[in-house]
């Protein structure tokens, strides 16, 4: 239970602008899971790339279920 901030994969629910989707951003981890999921100040690049990979996760997810 160390309380590390570490890079994890996890839902986010309005952090970063982003809604259900799961990608990976810095989370505080403690001995029950995700704690507090950090949001970072991020440059107008960074936050382009995030919703970039966002939208790629999105797509692949909505292929894997048009294929079931």
């Amino acid at each position: 239970d160390e309380k590390r901030i570490l890079p994890t994969c996890v839902q986010l629910t309005g952090e970063y602008g982003l809604d259900d989707v799961f990608v990976g951003v810095p989370a505080k981890l403690g001995k029950n899971g995700i704690e507090q999921i950090i949001e970072l100040d991020l440059n107008d690049e960074e936050a382009d790339a995030l919703r970039k990979s966002a939208d790629a996760v999105r797509e692949t997810v909505n292929a894997w279920k048009a294929m079931g």
